[in-house]
């Protein structure tokens, strides 16, 4: 069953009018239950029964009204409620007024910038300040005690405030520090899925690049494999820029419909493929049982067995590299290893850093560095989640 909206007059209604509604239908129910209600309201000569009704209904809508537009006239139209009815001596309510007045400070504390907030706690100590010098100056007796109470409340109700303001702007600067926490995350998964994707494929089209150039005059059909695997690498490489693009520009809600398939360790054949054509030969070991891996963990190994293969190719010197996949019960240890010279490891470039920021990410162990018995390793285990892992 759905509700209906309300109508939007009644969404347009200000806080001051709702109140002033409130206090006109206790004060007409009251008028219906006892003849001459009305009468007895206006008089104040010794009334103390009707009065404190309609002054502090008065005062309460007023109040209101003023309280978002002008908050420190708002205060002065409640300390005027309370004067008036301390003047004519109407029971409690002055007392009740001006710890209204003491909880209009508070809220405007909290809301208001802490100029206004200070004029706002001035206006009732000023008050209490006034009576008290006046009760002195005609010789009435003056009780210290009650005035230091009525001050002490107004101090109370402006640190209340000001404590909320500062829980607020604490929570807005967490907001704001986790916000750009995020995008910069963000940036730098961009970053590192435009280094993976981009550096491995250009390397593979500078290297066929440079074979074809060699053999252009003497070997035309080995040129003709060369342009081709360079057609083909150009053509995945723009697909997959045109994908990170393309999921860019989406708004969440068209980020969260199932879009093309990102890579995988699925795509560990295709890579070696492509490795093999420009002559550095992968082979790829895998043991346990090869499984489904959560989407974070499948687009981390490929993209760290990926970097790794292309570190070999662009500065290992070797012709052969080996990739083992393990695959174990609460883990996949991913290891690639050659026999090069290694000199990734005094390389400036941010491969190897990228690899263990994915690692770190996943709550994985990462390493890296020259081979005792030669050559380079590039280690990593990525955990997986035991319900993923079933």
């Amino acid at each position: 069953m759905t509700v209906a909206p309300p109508p939007p007059l009644l969404k347009r209604l200000p806080p001051g009018l709702w109140v002033a509604l409130f206090w006109l239908m206790i004060i007409l129910v009251r008028a219906l239950q006892r003849p001459g209600e009305l009468h007895h309201l206006l008089d104040y000569n010794g009334n103390t029964e009707g009065a404190p009704l309609l002054v502090t209904a008065v005062v309460t809508t007023l109040g209101t009204l003023l309280l978002f537009r002008a908050p420190l006239a708002a205060v002065a139209a409640v300390l005027a409620g309370a004067v008036f009815s301390y003047e004519m001596w109407v029971r409690e309510t002055p007392y009740v007024l001006f710890l209204l007045s003491d909880g209009l400070v508070g809220y405007i504390t909290a809301s208001r910038e802490r100029r206004i907030s200070l004029l706002a706690a001035l206006l009732p100590v000023g008050t209490v300040a006034g009576y008290t010098v006046w009760d002195v100056l005609a010789g009435y007796p003056v009780s210290i005690t009650k005035s230091l109470t009525l001050v002490a409340t107004v101090a109370i109700a402006w640190l209340i405030g000001n404590t909320i303001r500062q829980s607020r702007a604490h929570a807005e600067t967490m907001r704001l520090q986790a916000t750009q926490q995020a995008v910069t995350e963000e940036r730098l998964r961009i970053a590192r899925e435009l280094h993976d994707m981009v550096a491995h494929n250009i390397g593979i089209i500078a290297i066929q690049a440079g074979v074809g150039r060699r053999v252009m005059s003497n070997r035309p059909e080995q040129t003709r494999i060369a342009l081709g695997a360079i057609e083909t690498t150009s053509r995945e490489t723009l697909s997959g820029l045109r994908r990170m693009l393309g999921a860019l520009r989406k708004t969440d809600a068209q980020a969260a419909a199932p879009g093309e398939p990102v890579s995988g360790l699925a795509h560990v054949d295709q890579l070696v493929a492509r490795t093999k054509d420009v002559g550095v030969r992968v082979d790829v070991r895998r043991r346990g049982e090869p499984r489904s891996l959560p989407a974070e963990v499948d687009l981390a190994a490929f993209r760290i067995v990926q970097e790794a293969v292309t570190n070999v190719v662009r500065h290992s010197g070797t012709k052969d590299c080996s990739v083992t996949l393990d695959y174990r019960p609460d883990e996949l240890v991913v290891e690639v290893v050659d026999l090069g010279c290694g000199g990734v490891a005094g390389s400036p470039g941010y491969g190897l850093v990228g690899m263990r920021e994915r690692v770190s990410l996943l709550h994985g162990q990462f390493s890296a560095g020259l081979r005792p018995e030669g050559g380079f390793r590039v280690a990593a285990r990525l955990p997986v989640p035991v319900e993923a892992a079933e």
